[in-house]
């Protein structure tokens, strides 16, 4: 799972579908790098770098933070799995680092759309698209993964079969 949300962030941060309009005349797409825009019978996208506003750069800086954390996470987890003595003792601060890389990806996400929707200039329809859910995916997981870390060490025991189990049934 800390795998796929790798692809899944790798494919937020390098997919141009963030922000998409479709509405005739006016074209518009936008990715967490750059803004571009098309009118009706221009064969060329007119690119604006979203890296010139402040905002822009917070929202690229706190998500690639965020996924730099979380590429971090990945590695020590399968460094920890292939350790038996790291195995449990290591869990729990990959567990709070996806925290950390949820905390920086939901700054982004949500700095992102505030200001993108203020301060560009939009016409017709225009919604935030697929590369923008493939982020708040990995966000949702690095939430989930966060929680599953944490909790893994509860249950070392039943994991690597140390308990009897336990049965409930007598025979009469």
């Amino acid at each position: 799972m800390l795998g796929i949300a790798v692809i899944f962030g790798l494919i937020a941060l390098a997919g141009r579908g963030w922000l998409e309009s479709e509405s005739f005349p006016y074209q518009h797409q936008a990715s967490l790098w750059e803004s571009c825009t098309k009118f009706n019978g221009d064969p060329d996208w007119t690119c604006i770098s979203l890296m010139d506003y402040a905002w822009g750069r917070a929202a690229a800086a706190t998500f690639l933070v965020g996924y730099i954390i979380l590429v971090i996470c990945f590695a020590l987890a399968i460094i920890a799995f292939a350790i038996d003595t790291l195995r449990f003792n290591f869990v729990r601060g990959i567990g709070g680092l996806l925290f950390v890389a949820a905390v920086f990806s939901i700054m982004a996400l949500v700095i992102y759309p505030v200001k993108f929707t203020s301060e560009i200039v939009m016409e017709g329809v225009n919604m935030f698209s697929w590369a923008y859910g493939f982020a708040w995916t990995t966000t949702i997981m690095e939430i989930g993964l966060g929680f599953f870390f944490c909790c893994l060490p509860n249950y070392e025991d039943e994991i690597l079969g140390n308990i009897k189990p336990t049965y409930f049934y007598t025979s009469p």
